[in-house]
């Protein structure tokens, strides 16, 4: 039996699909604080979006002690969810976002999400722009090791039955596009998230598009 050609996107979330980075950042400023530690600076959160949270703190205070890692990491979490459960959330989708995706899953593309986020977190955030059904798979990092190991990709591609050369990986950080690069997924970066064009390219974008009709375009042409 002949099997069909497919096409997969697997869109990272915070920075690519949603703007999340004010809560992030408040999240992670309160962790530490009433972990006793002094705040990260912002630009320095912005910078680790993408990662698990355990690798996040990590990386901002890799001086740390796991008992602290592990502390900054549970009040990063309870912080973040009080805030939901309040309604004090703002994640909007980027302008254009939500008219892409509908055009793709209508043109015939599998969606999928590979993200750092908990499986809660995610949830919550598609559900809050009614768009859970059009991803084919989600993955996060509560059952994946983070970013840029290419387990949650690897999943995605499973799940939807795509090949590696039948799927783009599209995300605004240099742990996108090395997580794509790692198992010959070609990698489209986007230039409204948190890492530069040229960091972004270096690490294994095709290109780095700049509005949401410029990567319609982008993905046409990475699989046609």
């Amino acid at each position: 039996m002949t099997r069909l050609p497919m096409r997969l996107a697997v869109f990272d979330c915070d920075g690519t699909l949603v703007d999340g980075q004010a809560d992030v950042c408040w999240a992670m400023e309160r962790a530490f604080t009433r972990a006793g530690l002094a705040a990260p600076d912002p630009h320095a959160v912005r910078r680790i979006v993408g990662l698990s949270l355990p690798a996040a703190v990590r990386s901002l205070a890799p001086a740390l002690s796991e008992a602290d890692n592990r502390a900054v990491t549970e009040f990063y979490r309870s912080s973040y969810r009080a805030r939901r459960e309040e309604g004090l959330l703002d994640e909007p989708l980027f302008e254009g976002i939500a008219a892409l995706l509908h055009s793709l899953h209508a043109g015939g593309w599998s969606l999928a999400v590979a993200t750092g986020k908990s499986d809660r977190g995610l949830a919550a955030c598609l559900a809050s722009h009614g768009i859970t059904h059009l991803f084919t798979s989600l993955q996060t990092a509560d059952r994946h090791p983070s970013k840029p190991h290419p387990a949650m990709l690897e999943a995605a591609l499973f799940e939807a039955g795509a090949l590696p050369s039948e799927a783009v990986m599209i995300g605004d950080t240099s742990f996108d596009m090395l997580m794509a690069r790692s198992i010959g997924v070609a990698a489209i970066g986007v230039g409204w998230g948190y890492h530069e064009a040229p960091e972004l390219l270096a690490s294994g974008a095709a290109c780095v598009v700049e509005s949401a009709p410029d990567l319609a375009a982008a993905l046409e042409e990475a699989l046609p």
